[in-house]
């Protein structure tokens, strides 16, 4: 495992899912833990379970003065800030792209592209400064090809993707390390929606097919180490057997 003592993570979406495990996983390494997501019901007793290590910061992350305020309370109260994860992320409503409610599918741009470039102005002037950090993206196969009602979501991811790699573009020579991370079907309370959806071939998986939430949250601990170095500026993939040999799962 690497060791993250000293370093402070903030990770978005951190109630439930990926989010909430790769708070304890990065705790588990040592990182202080700074748990961003609209439940504060939720982070402050994830925050509650992991100890002094982490803070709880609800934060609606389409606002850009919310997460502003909560990378700034992070800085303040961990010292620092090491490494952003943007992960917050929604699939509600699924539709067709002609009938979807304009208002619901802007909503999700909001959340999963905005919220994703958000995150990243807030935490890069501060990581610049410092000299260096890591910035994380969970991505999609999504964000590569087009999935039927999935439009608002397709269309999040693949511009959180490309957001990303502009990260590295200019921000790389100057220490700061971006990559993206797509996971595949993880056993999330996004899967169960997508399963209710009964729309597209994703929603006829087994639950049996989807990896455990950990798994991307081993991913990313891995991804702040140097072996990850060969692959700043791109996206990782789960589905790849010989990326889950490099990061230790079975």
């Amino acid at each position: 495992m690497h060791d993250m003592s000293g370093k402070t993570a903030l990770i978005t979406g951190a109630s439930r899912g990926i989010g909430a495990d790769t708070a304890r996983v990065f705790a588990q390494a040592g990182a202080n833990v700074a748990l961003v997501a609209r439940s504060s019901d939720a982070v402050e007793s994830l925050a509650a379970e992991i100890g002094p290590k982490a803070i709880a910061l609800p934060c609606d992350v389409s606002s850009f003065s919310a997460i502003e305020g909560v990378v700034r309370k992070a800085v303040d109260h961990f010292g620092g800030l090491d490494v952003l994860i943007g992960n917050a992320g929604v699939i509600e409503p699924i539709s067709h792209l002609s009938d979807a409610d304009p208002d619901a599918w802007g909503h999700v741009i909001d959340i999963n592209l905005k919220g994703v470039f958000y995150g990243m102005r807030a935490a890069l002037p501060l990581m610049l400064q410092a000299g260096g950090g890591t910035i994380l993206t969970i991505s999609s196969g999504a964000a590569h090809g087009p999935v039927e009602a999935w439009s608002h979501y397709c269309a999040s991811k693949a511009g959180a993707a490309m957001l990303t790699r502009c990260v590295d573009k200019e921000n790389g020579s100057l220490g700061i390390r971006a990559m993206g991370l797509s996971p595949g079907t993880v056993a999330t309370q996004m899967q169960r929606e997508i399963k209710a959806s009964g729309i597209n071939p994703v929603s006829q998986l087994d639950w049996s097919d989807h990896i455990p939430a950990d798994w991307p949250a081993k991913a990313l601990l891995w991804m702040c180490s140097p072996d990850a170095d060969d692959w700043i500026g791109q996206e990782i993939s789960l589905r790849d057997p010989d990326i889950r040999t490099r990061v230790g799962l079975t």
